[in-house]
C-alpha cells in the first residue's frame, strides 16, 4: 500500500472515530436526565448507574483476557472458553441484570460495560478481547485494539430477519469490523452476511451454547400427574399459555403448569395475572420462594437460576420468547433432557440453535392448546449439534498469552 494511501484511510479512521465520539456523547448529555429517572426503578437500579455514571464500577484490572457478553444465556455459554484461561487473567462485562448475576459468580473482575463515550478512560490495555455473538459497539472494539488488545468476535451471528438492518447502516459497521482480527461466526450463512459488512478471517465454529449446557445444581422432586413448564416467558405469553392449559387441565386433571418469567423484575406482574387466573379456574396457586413442595395446579418460579432445574422434571415445555417476536431462547438446557419442546413461531434468533435440535415442535399463539391436549403425538426431543470452534478459540488466546 502506498504511504499517501496509509495516511489517507489513518486520516479517515480518525475523523469517524471523532464524529462517532461526538455524536454519542451529545446523546449522553442529552440522555442523562432520563436515564437518572430510569435509575429509579428496580430493574435499572444498579446497571443504569454502573453503566452511565460508573457508580461502583471501577476499570477492570490490566493485562488479561476479557470477555464481553451480554445475555443469561451467553453469560452461560461463556464458560466453554473461560473455563480453559488461567482465573487471574479473567476478566468480564456485561450490558444486562441477568448477564451481571451470572458472570459475578465466575470473577471479582466483573463489571457492567460502561456506555460508549465513558470507555476513553475506562478501559485499561488487555491482552486478548473476546465479545460475543451481536455485541459490536464501535468504541469497544477502536479503544480496546488502540491499548493493545487481540481482538476477537466468537459465535457471531446475524438473522436473515435482522439482516436488512444491519445493511442499512452498513457503513458503521465496516467501520467496527477494521478493528476485529478475528470472527468465529455460527454458521455458513452467518458468515456470508458478516464478510458483507467487512469481517475478516472468519472461521465457522458452530453455537458455542452446545458446549457448555448448565445442568442441574440440586435435584427437586418430581411431583405426581404431566408437568408442563413454560420457560423464559415475556409480556403477553403467560396469558396464551395459561388459556391452553386450561383446556388441557380439563383432560388431564393432574396435569401441573410451573411458569418461569425470563426476567425477574415481571415476577410480581406475572403473580397477579396467574392469581387471577387460578381463582377464576378454581385452581391452586404458589410462589416457589414461598413453597418448594410443586404440588399445586400452577406455580409461579420467582427465583432465579432454577430453569435448568426444573426441565429436568418435566415432561413437556413451552419455550417461552418465540409466541411474541422477541426471537426465541435457547432450548438446549430443556432438551438435554429429552422431554418434549413446543416453541412458538417467532425463534429468528435462534434458527441455528434449534436446527441442532430435533423434535422440537413449532406452534403460532392460536394453535398452543391443541398442540398442548395432543401431547401424546409430540415427539421427544434430542441433540445432535455440537459446538466445533472451541480448541481455535482458545488456541488463538494462548497465542498471544505466550508473548
Amino acid at each position: 500500500m502506498m504511504p499517501h494511501t496509509k495516511v489517507a484511510k489513518k486520516r479517515h479512521n480518525l475523523l469517524f472515530k471523532y464524529i462517532y465520539s461526538l455524536i454519542f456523547a451529545v446523546v449522553y448529555i442529552i440522555a442523562s436526565p432520563a436515564v437518572i429517572l430510569l435509575s429509579l426503578k428496580k430493574k435499572y437500579r444498579y446497571s443504569l448507574p454502573a453503566r452511565f455514571f460508573l457508580y461502583k464500577n471501577p476499570p477492570l484490572s490490566p493485562n488479561g483476557v476479557w470477555f464481553h457478553l451480554c445475555s443469561f444465556g451467553e453469560a452461560r455459554a461463556v464458560t466453554s472458553l473461560s473455563g480453559k484461561i488461567e482465573s487471574n487473567l479473567l476478566r468480564f462485562t456485561t450490558t444486562t441484570q441477568t448477564g451481571y448475576s451470572v458472570i459475578s459468580s465466575y470473577s471479582k473482575e466483573s463489571r457492567y460495560l460502561p456506555f460508549e463515550p465513558l470507555l476513553y478512560f475506562w478501559i485499561k490495555p488487555q491482552k486478548v478481547l473476546v465479545v460475543f455473538e451481536a455485541e459490536l459497539w464501535y468504541l469497544l472494539f477502536a479503544i480496546a485494539k488502540s491499548k493493545g488488545a487481540r481482538t476477537i468476535l466468537v459465535n457471531a451471528r446475524i438473522s436473515e430477519k435482522s439482516y436488512p438492518k444491519y445493511m442499512r447502516f452498513a457503513f458503521v459497521y465496516k467501520e467496527i469490523f477494521k478493528y476485529i482480527d478475528s470472527v468465529y461466526a455460527q454458521t455458513e450463512d452467518d458468515s456470508k452476511r458478516l464478510a458483507s459488512l467487512g469481517a475478516k478471517n472468519i472461521k465457522i465454529c458452530g453455537n458455542l451454547k452446545f458446549a457448555s449446557i448448565p445442568e442441574p445444581n440440586r435435584r427437586l422432586e418430581k411431583p405426581d400427574g404431566l408437568i408442563v413448564t413454560a420457560g423464559s416467558t415475556h409480556e403477553g405469553e403467560e396469558e396464551i399459555i395459561l388459556k391452553a392449559f386450561a383446556k388441557l387441565k380439563n383432560e388431564e386433571s393432574r396435569a401441573r403448569l410451573i411458569v418461569i418469567p425470563r426476567h425477574p423484575e415481571r415476577f410480581e406482574k406475572v403473580h397477579s395475572i396467574i392469581s387471577e387466573f387460578a381463582r377464576d379456574n378454581h385452581l391452586s396457586f404458589a410462589k416457589f420462594s414461598e413453597d418448594e413442595r410443586l404440588d399445586r395446579d400452577i406455580i409461579l418460579i420467582d427465583k432465579m437460576g432454577e430453569s435448568v432445574n426444573l426441565y429436568a422434571i418435566s415432561d413437556i415445555v413451552i419455550l417461552g420468547g418465540a409466541f411474541v417476536p422477541v426471537g426465541g431462547h435457547n432450548a438446549a438446557e430443556a432438551a438435554q433432557f429429552g422431554c418434549k419442546i413446543i416453541s412458538g413461531e417467532y425463534y429468528f434468533n435462534q434458527k441455528e440453535l434449534f436446527g441442532g435440535i430435533e423434535g422440537i415442535v413449532i406452534s403460532t399463539a392460536e394453535d398452543l392448546n391443541k398442540k398442548l391436549v395432543d401431547y401424546k403425538s409430540l415427539p421427544n426431543t434430542r441433540i445432535k449439534a455440537k459446538a466445533t470452534g472451541i480448541d481455535d478459540i482458545v488456541e488463538e488466546i494462548e497465542s498471544v498469552l505466550q508473548y
